[in-house]
């Protein structure tokens, strides 16, 4: 059997991919899931046009990654990683939904650009946004999809508040806590005492942390199992933050995270 190229791949796209192992992992993985059963390492190498050995190693892979499960000796089927991304990109959806308006309307109430954003390991990606950037007069516009180390970011702080010490200090190690501007926090005591802070108020602010300039407050969203999920900031030019946006930044979250189902106590405000 000839190892290239590809007679049959499941989804014309791939073709446009560039690196060919990437295209026969996709092609495999498309195979596994047009069947429900598991399939054998014969079934999918012909399918896929590719040699066993070829099959084999690129599946052994999934399978370290747990996209692949291997139920008995050389027979296949999609494992229960694509089920953990699933419910993340279904709740990464579902908040973002709930949060859209809420943000218009938070945005025409303080008139400055209004952050969604969710943790994706040790940075924040930012998920959506409400802003008018003229009438704002931010010179910095993080666009959706952008990312930031979280001891740099208001949200990113309330993230950390919800570790334990131990899993901070990690988080300190690994990322060495580098700093982007003058104010950055790249200690762990000064790290420590301001999750401490951010605890008892239940709000985190960067304080011109990630771009001088610019200052940001930020209120955790809760889902229905009292977890932390995602966070919704405001962000201003440093000499125009107000604290009399913080009721209406809890309130915003608040209202989201009850139309997604939260009913518990009010963690925003502990």
């Amino acid at each position: 059997m000839s190892d290239t190229p590809l007679p049959h791949v499941p989804d014309p796209a791939y073709a446009a991919i560039s690196v060919q192992v990437l295209q026969r992992m996709f092609a495999l993985l498309d195979i596994l899931a047009s069947r429900d059963e598991p399939l054998s390492l014969k079934e999918i190498s012909e399918k896929a046009g590719l040699h066993p050995s070829t099959t084999h190693r690129i599946l052994n892979d999934l399978v370290i990654g747990r996209f692949v499960e291997r139920p008995d000796t050389g027979s296949y089927r999609l494992g229960m990683r694509f089920l953990e991304l699933g419910n993340l990109v279904k709740a990464r959806l579902s908040v973002r939904d709930a949060a859209v308006s809420v943000m218009r309307e938070l945005h025409r109430q303080v008139q400055q650009p209004i952050n969604l954003s969710v943790r994706q390991g040790d940075e924040i990606v930012y998920i959506e946004r409400a802003f008018n950037s003229e009438r704002s007069g931010m010179q910095v516009v993080r666009a959706i999809g952008g990312h930031a180390p979280l001891h740099l970011t208001s949200t990113g702080k309330l993230f950390l508040s919800m570790d334990d010490p131990q899993k901070v200090r990690a988080y300190a190690t690994r990322t060495g806590l580098q700093g982007n501007t003058r104010n950055s926090i790249t200690q762990l005591p000064q790290l420590e005492r301001e999750l401490s802070h951010v605890r008892q108020s239940g709000v985190a602010r960067d304080n011109e942390e990630l771009e001088l300039g610019v200052r940001c407050m930020a209120a955790g969203i809760y889902n229905d199992q009292g977890t932390m999920i995602a966070g919704l900031s405001i962000s201003a030019p440093a000499h125009r933050i107000d604290e009399s946006w913080i009721e209406k930044l809890r309130d915003a979250a608040n209202q989201i995270s009850t139309s997604i189902g939260y009913r518990g106590k009010d963690l925003m405000r502990r």
